[in-house]
């Protein structure tokens, strides 16, 4: 909580000092023979005393106006919309790939680093689609970050097939961005192998991706050898993108920071700055003090 006039509270130390040295003469004035009926059963009051503070004390707070402060960040309607191709072939279960844990599996690994990714893209609508055999729509485009990562830790190797289908995923992402009306259409396409399987030939699927105006990045993992790195260099250069080849985690956790780094997102939800006051339960703690504090002490003759 903030106070947005906290200098007011100066007016406490005002009280204090005046409660310390400045001498009552209400009683003398008012009633100028009161000692006659004063008792030692009309003493000061412990309870007077607290009422009379806390209301003086909240009063001075309603005053000083206390708030809280809280970021409302609204979806931007339009941005970037990145699809993820993710190869989840039978090729993917190899555990060769992270040297730091060599338990994990390629797509495990592949997993956890695109994860991370998608965090780092707060500002953009995101898709994922998963191909083997076949390519399938595992997300739609989605602003939904959270979603997005639950349905990403659900896949699993051979969801779709053992085989590889790279132009059909290439042809569906095309599909999915139709849907949407995004400047700039991103596609990421990460594998492990060669295409093996599928109904799209190349020249189709690119033909597709350009005329959608999509720009691919296309991502090899795995062994020198292993994946197609002259088709996949041809999908990047053809549609504006970039190949990256990656021999390790380590080296795919930098190809997506570079990939992050090089479409950066210019565009930031609206952000507003929401106040709650809280002054007015203090003025009403202050009023219900003070008027306690007057009818108790008329009622007993306290001081």
């Amino acid at each position: 909580m903030h106070l947005e006039f906290p200098y007011l509270l100066g007016l406490i130390l005002l009280f204090i000092g005046c409660a310390y040295f400045c001498k009552q003469r209400q009683e003398s004035l008012i009633f100028p023979h009161m000692a006659l009926f004063s008792s030692a059963a009309m003493s000061s009051s412990t309870l007077l005393k607290i009422l009379k503070w806390l209301g003086i004390v909240t009063l001075i707070i309603s005053l000083s106006s206390p708030y809280s402060e809280k970021e409302i960040e609204l979806d931007p309607r339009k941005g970037y919309d990145i699809v993820l191709l993710l190869d989840a072939s039978g090729s993917m279960r190899f555990q060769d790939f992270d040297a730091k844990n060599r338990q994990l599996s390629r797509f495990e690994v592949v997993q956890n680093i695109v994860d991370v990714f998608i965090d780092k893209r707060p500002n953009d609508n995101l898709g994922m689609i998963v191909f083997g055999a076949y390519a399938f729509v595992a997300s739609p485009i989605t602003y939904d970050k959270h979603i997005l990562s639950k349905l990403l830790k659900q896949l699993h190797i051979g969801v779709a097939g053992k085989e590889t289908a790279i132009f059909d995923a290439i042809a569906q992402s095309v599909t999915l961005m139709q849907e949407n009306e995004a400047k700039s259409k991103i596609a990421i396409l990460l594998t492990d192998g060669r295409n093996t399987a599928g109904q799209i030939p190349y020249d189709a699927a690119i033909s597709l991706a350009k005329r959608e105006g999509m720009k691919i990045y296309t991502i090899g993992i795995g062994r020198p050898g292993e994946f197609d790195e002259r088709t996949l260099s041809m999908i990047a250069q053809e549609t504006g993108g970039e190949f990256f080849p990656a021999y390790s985690a380590q080296q795919l956790e930098g190809v997506y920071d570079e990939i992050n780094s090089l479409e950066k997102s210019e565009l930031k939800g609206e952000q507003f700055l929401h106040k709650s006051y809280y002054y007015i339960y203090f003025l009403f703690v202050s009023f219900m003090s003070l008027l306690l504090y007057i009818v108790i002490r008329s009622k007993k003759g306290w001081s």
